[in-house]
């Protein structure tokens, strides 16, 4: 089995940490290991600065109590917008019609303040994605990875102790934990009791 996911969940670790020493109110990436291997048309299709970057804006809103999504999260509103703003991401003038700003960029002075962090987490994502295509080139990955998804599923609930929960494909779940930042605990896709009884 390939070393490079706790490489790369190291270096995404550094980057967010690097984005905490501008942004203090940022809270700690709980799970580094939940952004590998997982895309979301809402919030970009591929791991990179940019999209690291897009989700310490949700951090912070997270951390301000501000609701910057609806649409069970496909839909970045205006209040997305100016934490965006505020984190040095550049975005469209007008909304997309079903995920609002969620597509933005990074500014010319913010690739400036991150260059060399970038540049860091470009080659741990580089290496990454090598040792995945030699791990998986002679492996069945099944139907939904042939076709285009990136997590190979579908995303369900899973739930942690103090009653919060997440949507998560189940084979990022099966990488490694996921720790809720409330009350410490693991989340965990909950049994069906009773499934198929009519």
């Amino acid at each position: 089995m390939s070393t490079t996911p706790p490489v790369l969940a190291a270096e995404l670790a550094v980057a967010w940490a690097d984005i905490q020493r501008h942004h203090p109110e940022l809270p700690d990436l709980a799970a580094p290991e939940s952004l590998i291997g997982e895309s979301s048309s809402a919030c970009g299709t591929e791991l990179s600065f940019e999209r690291l970057l897009h989700e310490a804006v949700h951090g912070v809103a997270a951390a301000r109590g501000v609701r910057d999504t609806s649409r069970a999260g496909r839909y970045h509103n205006r209040r997305f917008l100016a934490i965006a703003d505020e984190l040095g991401l550049d975005h469209a003038e007008e909304p997309h019609p079903s995920s609002g700003f969620s597509l933005v960029g990074l500014r010319p002075d913010t690739k400036k303040r991150y260059r060399a962090t970038m540049d860091r987490l470009h080659r741990a994502l580089k290496a990454h994605s090598v040792a995945t295509t030699a791990d998986t080139a002679r492996s069945f990955r099944g139907p939904a990875a042939r076709h285009g998804s990136s997590g190979g599923g579908v995303r369900v609930k899973a739930v942690c102790d103090c009653g919060r929960n997440v949507r998560v494909v189940p084979s990022v779940l099966a990488q490694a934990p996921i720790m809720c930042g409330a009350c410490g605990q693991a989340f965990r896709i909950p049994e069906v009791v009773g499934a198929g009884v009519g």
